[in-house]
């Protein structure tokens, strides 16, 4: 290597113990200490400022023994088990190292210094420089005319001439010093009686430890102190300063992978060390990434990238065919607006190699550009190959492009790969699913923005022939980053078989589901909606005027400050919690626990709140959500939100119509369907505490299902000790809650209060429920050690879970992830058997009922829009079709309704 390319090793095990024992505690809000990772992780950051290295890794000591554990069996005795405060930070700390772009070297059954060793000769032999980051005296002996030591935390810096001045000796006597006066730290025991001023002189005169050795009689001329009795300590202890020089010898010559060319530092994760900044609360670092640090400059997706702009026929002609014999190809459309039902394309991307793309402008972008292809043009000569089912097609979010490309009249076949889903299935609460996200964390890039290109506040690009090479790089880097994320994510993926299987037999068969029933999307009483609008708007004004009477005057119920005034130093209710600047909290937890109390105000303000939210989320905002060309209202399904596999929607949220209140229920009622049709509803019975019982293997609970029993009255039974016909309404609420209750990790204090009886109450229904259902219990047991042990849980169908505070040392955090490991196998079986049928209805419907429409999903329930006539039929088979998506130890039960609206089918 040449001198610009001098290669840095950092010994990251000496940093880590010296940033440990010399920094305060540091630790986090939640305990989790961080002393010994910010000691380390700043020198990292002001080696980098001040070198800005090329080559540069950091070397920590493997896990387990040594060759000098064999030599010795006290070596390093004298020194404690590494306590577990810092061993809980190496871990994080090596994470953080990583997303800084630094390779970490680990070689097991050596300790770092003889890997800094091994690579240290290594480029002295080629005649490079290296610089070593360490605290270790033992090091000095690498140290020649190739090899120099830096002390970050001290400032020191040592050559040849610096080990001479600092030791008194060459730095090749460094490892027979150190036989003769010992090192305490690791436990190297030397010759008793002989310090460093002795050692110095007795090297002088002879050299080394042979010569010494070889020449006892001669010590007593050295005039060092105590000279005349040195020599039989010598001679004493000849055996044990050897075996001192083998222990401090640093090995030079390890078999290791790495080369020093190959100690590269790559371009920092942002994404991901924005990650570990937050979960460490590093916040000035936090801030100072936020504005550019720890990049230097954005990575280009590869600097050999080839982009293309397709602006004539023999161009777009050779993309054709170059994608028609793609073993498998990246597809991007560009468009005007993120809304799928009214984008329309402005540019399509392909990419059929890594590094490889173009982009193919189908709109005018301005005058001084030649001549753009036609849009009709160009959708119908990629229309063969965007339909041809064994055309391979990889993309990140398809769903999207899918939908706009069937407004455009092209239907998507042979979608294999959707990058947005591969990283959901290999870990969905890693990071975001978005390419921006999933570059900067699976790849390091920083992709181009769109301000970028087009400048700030633009909503769209007028381009010059310069902008337009720019929109050229911006459009097709998706393509091309796309390709790349597949190909760092599928291998991943691949491995695992319950996350692939997913994937492959769930997730990527949704998404032409999830599309038609976007493009369909629902019909809406808009009529019915204002004249709900008007009532809640009235019940509003009359709730507002009791609050303003028990407030003892006018205030503003929106106003947190006004509330907390009236709450706490007016009226003097109890303060439950505290906002981080240490305010009583008015959040809606405290007022439902005030409102529980028996204290009206609380229960006034909650009551204006929900009315608002219904009001402002639903009958004010759903009208202006109906699509002027459609009549309809089209949702956003989501399907890499959740983390338990649920999905999601957006504008608007179906998932939180609530359904409990008269006003909510009524909003359903403004969903309707066409003229003629009716709107069928399929509901899952019950279906979390089913997969329970199929997961847990109770008995009881099995066979209560079996026998088709209410499982509420059931387990009423079991609880209360009462026959099924003796079991009250009141018994059966109190079993419906525990029932639900329990896998959802309900407490014996959230019962009591759900019941409104006294804990003690509660504790004894759940005990007698757990002695009723002892395989429940069991189940849950066994699923929170699962949890701590493997880090994850997994569905019926093998989707993971990981829980990455199910170790945590702050008690709530941990028992709020063992709460989600019981859940969410439960949670994430049911979205996952609602998903297979959801597959599986579509095929039917498209196949033999065109003209009847899966319209909505919910929770555990499929909305239809059906004809009249086909009613019966559709209940029939829908049904069927959904109690045969999983293969349970109990039988799925579907409930069908039927009705003019959606309230109606219910």
């Amino acid at each position: 290597m040449s001198e610009p390319d001098a290669l840095i090793l950092v010994d990251g095990s000496s940093y880590l113990y010296r940033a440990f024992h010399a920094l305060p505690p540091l630790s986090t809000a939640d305990g989790r200490p961080t002393g010994a990772i910010y000691g380390v992780v700043n020198m990292l950051r002001k080696l980098l400022e001040k070198y800005e290295p090329s080559h540069i890794g950091v070397v920590f000591d493997a896990p387990g023994r040594t060759f000098r554990d064999e030599l010795f069996a006290e070596y390093k005795a004298n020194r404690p088990p590494m306590p577990e405060e810092l061993r809980e930070q190496r871990a994080p700390l090596v994470e953080i190292v990583e997303a800084l772009g630094l390779p970490v070297i680990e070689i097991e059954g050596v300790e770092a210094d003889d890997v800094i060793g091994t690579l240290a000769r290594r480029v002295s032999r080629e005649g490079g420089r290296l610089l070593v980051s360490t605290g270790d005296k033992d090091m000095a002996q690498l140290v020649n005319d190739s090899v120099t030591l830096l002390n970050t935390m001290s400032g020191t810096v040592l050559d040849p001439q610096g080990v001479r001045e600092k030791f008194g000796v060459e730095p090749g006597q460094i490892i027979d010093y150190l036989a003769l006066v010992g090192d305490t730290s690791d436990n190297i025991p030397g010759v008793p009686g002989v310090g460093p001023k002795t050692a110095v002189a007795l090297l002088r005169h002879f050299g080394d430890l042979d010569a010494l050795y070889a020449r006892l009689d001669e010590v007593a001329e050295v005039a060092v102190r105590g000279a005349k009795s040195l020599g039989a300590k010598l001679e004493a202890h000849r055996e044990q300063a050897f075996l001192s020089r083998d222990l401090a010898t640093i090995r030079c010559d390890l078999d290791l992978a790495p080369e020093p060319a190959e100690i590269r530092r790559e371009t920092p994760r942002r994404e991901h060390l924005a990650e570990l900044y937050r979960r460490y609360e590093f916040s000035k670092w936090l801030q100072e990434l936020d504005e550019g640090g720890d990049d230097p400059a954005p990575a280009a997706a590869e600097d050999s990238a080839d982009y293309e702009c397709v602006l004539d026929e023999a161009a777009l002609e050779r993309w054709v065919g170059r994608v028609e014999s793609a073993e498998c190809f990246a597809v991007d459309l560009e468009t005007d607006s993120l809304a799928y039902m009214d984008a329309a394309i402005v540019g399509v991307c392909l990419a059929d190699n890594v590094g490889a793309a173009c982009y193919i402008p189908v709109a005018h972008v301005g005058e001084d550009v030649p001549a753009q292809l036609d849009r009709e043009r160009v959708l119908e000569r990629l229309r063969p190959v965007l339909e041809a089912p064994e055309r391979a097609k990889v993309g990140q979010n398809l769903k999207y492009d899918m939908t706009v490309l069937a407004r455009h009249g092209i239907t998507l076949r042979g979608v294999a790969f959707d990058t947005m889903l591969e990283s959901y299935c290999l870990d969905a609460t890693a990071t975001r699913h978005d390419m921006d996200s999933l570059a900067m964390r699976y790849l390091g890039h920083r992709t181009i923005t769109f301000e970028e290109v087009a400048g700030k506040g633009a909503k769209q690009v007028t381009f010059d022939q310069v902008a337009l090479e720019r929109a050229c790089a911006y459009a097709a880097e998706d393509a091309d980053v796309t390709l790349r994320l597949h190909e760092v994510l599928w291998p991943r993926l691949e491995a695992l078989a319950g996350p692939a299987r997913v994937f492959r037999e769930i997730e990527m068969p949704l998404v032409p589901v999830l599309s038609r029933m976007e493009r369909t999307g629902v019909r809406i009483d808009e009529a019915l909606l204002a004249e709900q609008s008007e009532e809640l708007a009235a019940e509003m004004d009359r709730l507002e005027g009791q609050a303003h009477e028990a407030a003892g005057g006018p205030f503003n119920l929106s106003s947190p400050k006004q509330i907390q005034e009236i709450l706490f130093e007016r009226q003097g209710l109890p303060v439950l919690q505290k906002t981080p600047k240490g305010q009583p909290s008015t959040a809606e937890s405290v007022l439902e626990e005030l409102a529980a109390r028996g204290h009206e105000l609380p229960r006034l303000i909650l009551a204006h709140r929900g009315l608002a939210k219904l009001k402002s989320t639903y009958t004010d905002k759903l009208p202006r959500l109906i699509h002027p060309g459609t009549g309809r209202v089209h949702t956003s399904f989501h399907q890499a939100v959740a983390a338990t596999g649920r999905l999601s929607s957006s504008d608007p949220n179906l998932q939180n119509i609530p359904v409990r209140t008269p006003e909510g229920r009524r909003i359903r009622r403004a969903f309707i369907p066409r003229e003629g049709c009716r709107l069928m509803a399929a509901d899952y019975s019950q279906v979390e505490l089913r997969i329970m019982a199929h997961l847990s293997g109770d008995a009881g609970l099995r066979d209560a299902f079996s026998r088709g029993e209410d499982i509420h009255r059931a387990t009423a039974a079991e609880v209360f000790g009462a026959s099924l016909g003796a079991v009250s309404d009141e018994q059966r609420r109190a079993a419906k809650a525990i029932n639900f209750g329990l896998i959802y990790g309900m407490s014996a204090y959230g019962l009591a209060r759900q019941l409104g009886i006294e804990r003690g109450e509660a504790q004894a229904y759940v005990d007698r429920y757990f002695e009723r259902y002892p395989g429940v219990r069991a189940f849950m047991d066994a699923t929170r050690e699962q949890a701590r042990e493997q880090g994850y849980v997994e569905t019926v169908y093998g989707r993971r879970l990981y829980l990455p505070e199910i170790r945590s040392r702050n008690g709530q955090r941990r028992q709020y992830a063992e709460r989600t490991a019981i859940n969410a196998p439960m949670q994430g079986s049911a979205a996952d058997i609602i998903k297979r049928a959801m597959v599986a209805v579509d095929g039917w419907l498209a196949a033999e009922h065109p003209d009847c429409y899966m319209v909505m999903q919910v929770h555990d329930e499929l909305v239809f829009e059906v004809p009249a006539a086909k009613v019966d039929e559709l209940a029939d088979r829908v049904s069927a079709f959904m109690r045969e998506a999983a293969e349970l130890d109990v039988p799925l039960e579907v409930d069908v309704g039927v009705g003019g609206n959606w309230e109606a089918a219910h």
